[in-house]
């Protein structure tokens, strides 16, 4: 067997020759091969029905695999130029619990930007790890988080010597990298593992124009949402490990504390799947995918009152280089938010872009976007900016996202007593809860820092703007949860 064949598809192979056999199932799932749930047969196909099968001995095991997943494993750690490879099906957000769950321990501090997805803080509670938060870069006129300048991670890591590990984002959701090698280089010179979460940036290892991918640049452990620009199915990823500050036995160990023992066997052969099709194809794909998203900007930034950022800001504050696959446009002034503009797309064009926030929409341009598809979005943005526009220009204002005041760790107020306080009333107390928009899923607010006036009062323009808030038990967010009696 040769690991460095990226052609093969090993699991997929073998869940191919099961369908070939006509077993006669008497193991779950309980619709076998479809049979029983006639209606998602007729509109998804029988082929799809008869491979959502269970763990057995031809399909190998998630849980401790030593077979055609083991082998598809190894092929996507090879891909990426790691050691290791751990297939996820719960997302990048079991990666990112297993890698800090893995460097940390009860009551260690890791060193991790305010803008970090969710899923670190409810890492942070499962490991009961203590955050140091180091503040990312804001560009005002966007009036978004970029990443972190290297200055300030050298001096947060001479303050804190003692913490075991530096989380970074590699790429934001915007598209913006840090100096990941430099960060790497002196977090390793302190004996601080390196932990990343390439949510979005699954593709950039098979591009030379795009920015460095955390293994390259030497990190220890890495979570990839291939679902998200690499291809596979939603909710698959793949977790990274290069072997040395952290052990992989006991990274396996440390995931399948969370993980299902009933992996989807669609989701694992998707991974395969696109794996094998990023690691052969990917140069030529990503190609025809920069000259779109090139294109589009181009384009719309033809537009008067468009600004369709890019690598235009590398240098800048918080960004060593871009992901032109992040098709950002600013679009404040021409008297929108950017959760008007979105809603506009979604229900006037048919058109479905990944995020609308204050003064800005996402478009993420990826492996399966034609000319067709671009031109709509560019001819959509154009005729939005000549009908909708309107004489006052939103001003720029800083992120709301800034270092807060940490009372007492994440897990510890998961776990305090608790009182429900109206939320509008709630500045000056300790959270109890989180609160953040989704997308992106950056927490506003989380459990164990003080609530400020500037939280309550981003919250509320965010439920004025009708953004999607998700996190406390109230749903309406009109009572938030506090430490107390």
């Amino acid at each position: 067997m040769n690991l460095l064949n990226q052609n093969r598809a090993p699991l997929f192979e073998a869940m191919k020759e099961y369908h070939k056999k006509n077993v006669i199932p008497f193991d779950v799932p309980g619709h076998k091969h479809g049979i029983g749930i006639k209606e998602m047969t007729d509109y998804f196909g029988q082929a799809m029905l008869e491979l959502d099968v269970n763990a057995m001995k031809s399909l190998d095991n998630i849980c401790n695999p030593i077979g055609v997943i083991k082998e598809a494993e190894d092929l996507a750690a090879k891909a990426y130029g790691a050691d290791y490879g751990f297939f996820l099906v719960n997302g990048t957000t079991a990666g990112v619990q297993t890698m800090i769950m893995s460097a940390c321990s009860p009551g260690d501090k890791i060193i991790l930007p305010r803008n970090a997805h969710k899923s670190a803080t409810t890492a942070l509670i499962l490991s009961g790890a203590i955050p140091v938060y180091i503040q990312p870069e804001i560009n005002d006129e966007l009036g978004i988080a970029m990443g972190i300048s290297f200055d300030e991670v050298k001096r947060v890591i001479a303050n804190h010597p003692d913490a075991k590990a530096i989380f970074l984002i590699n790429p934001t959701y915007y598209g913006a990298t840090s100096d990941l090698k430099s960060i790497v280089d002196i977090a390793h010179k302190n004996n601080m593992a390196v932990l990343v979460d390439e949510a979005h940036g699954a593709h950039m290892k098979f591009h030379d124009e795009l920015p460095l991918e955390a293994m390259d640049a030497g990190a220890d452990m890495c979570a990839v949402s291939t679902h998200k620009t690499g291809g596979s199915l939603t909710q698959s990823s793949i977790l990274l490990l290069n072997q040395g500050l952290i052990d992989s036995k006991y990274v396996k160990t440390t995931l399948n504390l969370t993980q299902t023992t009933s992996a989807s066997y669609l989701l694992m052969a998707s991974l395969d799947i696109a794996r094998r099709q990023i690691a052969t194809r990917g140069e030529k794909m990503l190609e025809r995918v920069l000259y779109l998203s090139r294109w589009a900007r181009d384009e719309i930034n033809k537009t008067n009152g468009l600004y369709a950022f890019g690598k235009e800001l590398i240098g800048t504050p918080g960004v060593f280089n871009f992901d032109e696959t992040k098709l950002g446009v600013n679009v404040r002034k021409i008297g929108l938010s950017g959760f008007e503009v979105y809603d506009i797309l979604t229900d006037e064009y048919n058109i479905q872009t990944e995020l609308g926030d204050m003064y800005n929409i996402l478009a993420i341009v990826s492996l399966g976007d034609t000319e067709e598809s671009i031109k709509a979005l560019i001819d959509a943005l154009k005729d939005i900016a000549q009908k909708y526009k309107k004489e006052k220009i939103i001003k720029g204002k800083r992120d709301i996202l800034k270092n807060p005041e940490i009372i007492v760790s994440p897990r510890d107020a998961y776990y305090s007593r608790k009182k429900i306080v109206r939320f509008e009333e709630a500045a000056g107390e300790v959270s109890g809860e989180s609160i953040m928009t989704y997308p992106p899923g950056i927490p506003l607010v989380t459990p164990g820092e003080r609530i400020t006036k500037e939280m309550i009062e981003y919250v509320v323009r965010l439920k004025e703007e009708h953004s999607l808030l998700q996190g406390p038990e109230d749903q309406c967010i009109e009572y938030i949860k506090v430490l107390g009696m």
